[in-house]
């Protein structure tokens, strides 16, 4: 067990030199993809999950629009990889073990998310709290949010309208008991 979190840490480890060698989305791409997260670029319909096929072609032809983190190994460590994304507006978090309120609070204070993120699920992520729900209120443009199995939130009420005052427009769906 201890091996795994030791080698998932390696795997979340930021190269800062990759990101400027190959552009944010590229970068971002192998280590999603590394973690086991899919990635689906503008243009195309068919989610990228082979790290080994990655598309090439020329530096920033290829723009990161969806993350599917279902299953992966992500965690807080890799996450300023997502800096330089400008065009995600949707991410997908499920069954993500090392997703926790820091990650969502660093998710919900990068500028480009800010902007572009539209609809964030975040479902059987048991670290996550109504302190890590509450920082999402940062991403002003998200227009849905989908919340399921999530054992840490305690005070489904006071959350819900915390983040309904800060965003009026959400669409907040709910599937937790």
């Amino acid at each position: 067990r201890r091996f795994w979190g030791w080698l998932n840490a390696v795997f979340n480890k930021v190269d800062y030199e990759r990101i400027k060698a190959v552009g944010p989305d590229r970068a971002a791409s192998e280590w999603l993809l590394r973690c086991g997260a899919l990635v689906r670029y503008q243009g195309f319909q068919k989610w990228q999950q082979d790290y080994n096929g990655l598309p090439t072609g020329p530096l920033g032809k290829y723009k990161i629009e969806a993350i599917n983190a279902t299953d992966s190994c992500i965690m807080y460590r890799g996450f300023d990889y997502l800096d330089g994304l400008e065009h995600v507006t949707e991410i997908k978090l499920q069954k993500c073990i090392y997703i926790q309120d820091e990650c969502l609070r660093r998710l919900s204070e990068t500028k480009n998310l800010q902007k572009s993120l539209l609809q964030l699920q975040i479902i059987s992520c048991g670290n996550v709290t109504d302190k890590g729900i509450i920082a999402l209120h940062k991403l002003t443009n998200l227009e849905y949010l989908y919340l399921s199995d999530l054992p840490g939130i305690r005070e489904k009420e006071t959350t819900v309208h915390v983040l309904q005052q800060a965003l009026p427009n959400l669409e907040l769906e709910l599937d937790l008991e």
